[in-house]
């Protein structure tokens, strides 16, 4: 997820002097964090729906097409969950630099 390398480039800098990002950087990036864990959120509820109609319509399909569809959804979530888990973490760092910057532009 290059989001998730961006913000992990943008923690690895100096929090001030030559080489900081400004807080005008960091707010964008944040800005667009939000918004892809706002996806990533999405993505997960939809999958947690089909989950759920899978097993409650289970009874009129090949119990092997459900089993497979079963294992690719949660194989799905789990990974949704991780990258949101990942991202989630990474945005509460930078959210700290950002008030840290502010409180330091007083």
């Amino acid at each position: 997820m290059p989001l998730r390398d961006e913000i992990a480039d943008l923690l690895r800098m100096p929090e001030d002097g030559a080489g900081a990002p400004s807080l005008d950087t960091i707010e964008s990036t944040l800005t667009h964090g939000y918004a892809e864990a706002l996806a990533l959120d999405a993505e997960r509820l939809r999958l947690e729906k089909r989950l759920g109609e899978v097993v409650r319509d289970a009874g009129d399909v090949q119990a092997h097409g459900v089993a497979a569809e079963l294992a690719e959804l949660s194989e799905r979530l789990e990974t949704a969950d991780g990258e949101l888990a990942r991202l989630r973490s990474l945005l509460r760092s930078l959210q700290d630099r950002a008030r840290s910057l502010r409180r330091a532009r007083r």
